[in-house]
């Protein structure tokens, strides 16, 4: 299944955006808050809040950062309430584009989309109207150097682990599984050595839409405008990406 990477489309400028530590740990403190204010404060028993203290440890976020937002959640700090919302529309010539959010004023953040999206060609669609194009699934990334057996031996590993499919490119493999088995999977590669560059639940587009020249740039604008805003935890979209810009 060597070839095309899903990945690629969904992670367009990842180190960019996790070179902006401060706004990064924000976002991951409020993932924090939000699950362990849903289910406890206890990452054992709560494999929400697992997962975000996990991706939040792999993005080097201090401990008593972490510490704090969940005190904050489970009521041994003041702090504020924050909702998760899905916003869904598109960008340049109906290219589809989800957007996760998690916020203390929704409208604000309404109007920030909204602005986001009018100010780059696009535009907001209501609940529902782009979200059939995806499907949510765990990804897990492990670098070749990683991985000392040969392609086929490693293969049947992951396949044993439940992985769904992978792809194998130049530098890693990128393993697929499906959102409720993301946590096993992960935790049973773990416990065969293997340490991920990158595991996380996301949503992969169905079918991807290529665009090119201001149609493109537009595109590229849309994204990194929603990406910049405080209130935004993830940008997913269908646009085929070809080259890093």
């Amino acid at each position: 299944m060597a070839g095309h990477s899903k990945w690629k489309n969904i992670q367009r400028r990842k180190n960019a955006q996790d070179a902006k530590r401060g706004k990064v740990f924000m976002k991951l403190a409020k993932e924090i808050f939000v699950a362990a204010k849903e289910g406890g404060g206890d990452p054992e028993t709560n494999p929400s809040l697992r997962l975000a203290v996990d991706k939040a440890k792999s993005a080097n976020m201090p401990n008593e950062n972490i510490d704090r937002a969940i005190k904050k959640a489970t009521g041994n700090l003041e702090g504020v309430n924050y909702e998760e919302i899905v916003y869904e529309g598109y960008g340049a010539d109906g290219t589809a584009v989800m957007v996760e959010v998690l916020t203390d004023n929704k409208n604000r953040t309404a109007a920030e989309i909204r602005h986001a999206f009018s100010k780059n060609g696009g535009n907001l669609g209501e609940s529902g109207c782009v979200a059939f194009m995806f499907e949510r699934k765990g990804v897990i990334i492990i670098d070749q150097d990683d991985v000392s057996l040969s392609e086929d031996e490693f293969i049947l590993e992951i396949i044993e682990s439940g992985a769904e499919e992978y792809e194998m490119n130049e530098e890693s493999y990128e393993i697929y599984t499906d959102a409720e088995q993301f946590s096993s999977v992960k935790n049973d590669l773990f416990s065969k050595g293997y340490t991920p560059s990158t595991a996380e639940i996301t949503m992969i587009p169905q079918t991807l839409t290529k665009l090119e020249g201001e149609d493109e740039q537009r595109m590229f604008n849309l994204i990194e405008a929603l990406e910049e805003l405080d209130d935004v935890q993830e940008v997913y979209h269908n646009l085929e990406i070809v080259d890093e810009q």
